[in-house]
């Protein structure tokens, strides 16, 4: 069993993990999705949400863009960081499962960059 959350707004990808509006939750077996939910972003705070998602059992996350901090707290808990991905988050899941979706983006260097991460 896998727990995927993707960062969404409106059921596409995120550009920006902290201020996206939802994290889809996808529960996987045998590389099918078999569980979905959607969770509302409780808050964009240092270091919170990392934690947020791991208690939530999460094992990969996957956003448009991520900042460094997130990055590596993520890491602390083994919890794998796929940045870069667009599109429709279901679609971006599937691929992932099919060892197709690579992180190609950056780590975002600050706060100041809305609408500019994730590319």
């Amino acid at each position: 069993m896998l727990k995927i959350a993707v960062a969404s707004e409106m059921g596409m990808v995120a550009e920006h993990f902290g201020h996206c509006t939802n994290f889809n939750i996808f529960e996987t077996d045998n590389k099918k999705i078999v569980k979905s939910e959607c969770l509302p972003n409780p808050g964009h705070r240092p270091g919170f949400l990392p934690n947020y998602l791991n208690d939530q059992g999460v094992n990969v996350v996957i956003s448009g863009g991520m900042g460094g901090g997130a990055i590596e707290i993520f890491n602390e808990h083994n919890i794998e960081v796929i940045i870069g991905a667009k599109g429709n988050v279901e679609e971006v899941v599937e691929k992932y499962l099919e060892g197709t979706l690579e992180s190609t983006g950056s780590a975002c260097q600050d706060h100041h960059h809305h609408g500019t991460c994730g590319g």
